[in-house]
């Protein structure tokens, strides 16, 4: 694999009471051997693999957002980036953004042990709390680049308790609900900072907004609009 090539990638912004004097956003330390963004804290999220064809069903869930994930995709479905954005929370936390299945799983054999493991649970993904928010491409010169996708959701839609984080992998330590207000103290990437700021700015509403901003970075350029 090209390491330095644009991967798609989606990342979830869980908010926890919204609506109050106290919100607070669901966040995690990278490890500090990571190639990519070492020791800095993250949002839940990662790279979109095959296997979130899965997603294609996904694609209905969110109407409002279809539109502004599919403009300049470059080959990704909207289908997909909210299917990884489920997975990817459900490896990293443990916790599910699904609703329950009503009947038993017809698993397909050739999905990963990730989505099989998220369907045996007696879930079914539900993308219908995400909403689009922000997109940054990686700029050149990282050992990784990706075409993020910022997915936003309140806790309240989760399966689970949203403080049992039993069943998370080790990819992100010290998982917890920070408040906003003190959340850009921690040691963040550039682009959490701004994205933190565009989320406490519209609080208390989730909705997307109506225009997405999009960083964008290639090798000759790099510029700012809005999808």
């Amino acid at each position: 694999m090209d390491k330095s090539a644009i991967r798609h990638a989606a990342t979830v912004i869980l908010i926890r009471d919204a609506g109050t004097v106290r919100p607070s956003v669901l966040m995690g330390q990278r490890g500090a051997k990571a190639a990519f963004m070492p020791s800095k804290y993250v949002f839940p999220g990662g790279a979109v693999d095959p296997e979130d064809r899965f997603g294609t069903t996904l694609a209905q869930t969110n109407p409002a957002c279809q539109g502004k994930l599919a403009k300049d995709a470059r080959g990704c479905t909207p289908g997909a980036i909210f299917a990884a954005a489920i997975r990817e929370l459900w490896e990293e936390t443990g916790l599910r953004l699904g609703r329950q299945r009503a009947a038993p799983a017809e698993l397909d054999a050739e999905l990963g042990d990730s989505w099989q493991a998220f369907l045996h649970s007696g879930a079914e993904p539900d993308a219908r709390a995400l909403r689009f928010i922000f997109r940054a491409i990686t700029p050149p010169g990282r050992p990784r680049r990706f075409d993020a996708r910022f997915l936003l959701a309140p806790a309240s839609a989760l399966m689970d308790d949203p403080d049992d984080f039993s069943k998370a992998s080790d990819e992100l330590s010290h998982l917890h609900w920070v408040p906003l207000a003190k959340a850009r103290a921690l040691d963040l990437p550039f682009i959490t900072e701004v994205v933190l700021g565009e989320v406490t700015g519209a609080l208390p509403a989730l909705e997307a907004p109506e225009t997405v901003p999009f960083f964008h970075h290639d090798d000759s350029l790099s510029r700012f609009e809005r999808l």
